[in-house]
């Protein structure tokens, strides 16, 4: 909940110059996308770091190039698409190795654009994972948006679907998690 003075209660991040509102839905998709529904591709590499509400993230690009940045959020506990507050710094090369010393849990996806989605496919023990999200800027966008026919289900308001979550969580439980919504990846 936003209080008087435009932060949300209990935490001390404000939005304003730096931190913005974050309004996201995420689904479930039972494969990934067909080629060729996909506008854009990009390899991720996330590096949740230990003790802390910070996300180091590499995206690399087909072309080569390649998108480095810190990232924080700050979850609120309410339903629907306002998760939290987000902050990105964008980091230079040398910026980002020293960063990427600190201790930290890693889960890597490749991001697939299908507008108006982002679709993660992930690796490692997170592999048949496919996770869908939307983005807004408004409440209304949000609350309005209709998901296409190829979304399962839609997690949302299930917190085990967040990175933060997923990065820790072992191979049998994510195939738990996954069956309670009909869902059985090979």
């Amino acid at each position: 909940m936003m209080d008087k003075a435009g932060g949300i209660r209990g935490q001390s991040v404000c939005p304003g110059k730096y931190a913005r509102v974050e309004r996201e839905r995420r689904f479930l998709l039972a494969e990934p996308p067909t080629p060729a529904t996909v506008t854009d591709t990009r390899v991720i590499t996330d590096r949740y770091l230990a003790g802390t509400r910070l996300r180091l993230r590499r995206a690399d690009f087909p072309d080569g190039s390649c998108e480095r940045k810190l990232t924080q959020k700050v979850p609120i506990s309410r339903p629907g698409g306002v998760q939290g507050l987000i902050t990105n710094t964008y980091l230079s090369s040398a910026e980002y190795d020293l960063l990427a010393s600190l201790p930290a849990v890693v889960l890597s996806k490749t991001r697939f654009s299908v507008p108006p989605l982002g679709v993660d496919v992930f690796d490692g023990p997170l592999q048949g994972l496919v996770l869908a999200e939307a983005e807004f800027t408004t409440d209304e966008e949000a609350q309005s948006f209709v998901p296409p026919p190829e979304c399962v289900a839609e997690v949302t308001n299930d917190v085990r679907f967040t990175g933060g979550r997923l990065v820790e969580t072992p191979r049998q439980d994510l195939l738990g998690c996954l069956a309670e919504y009909g869902l059985r990846p090979e």
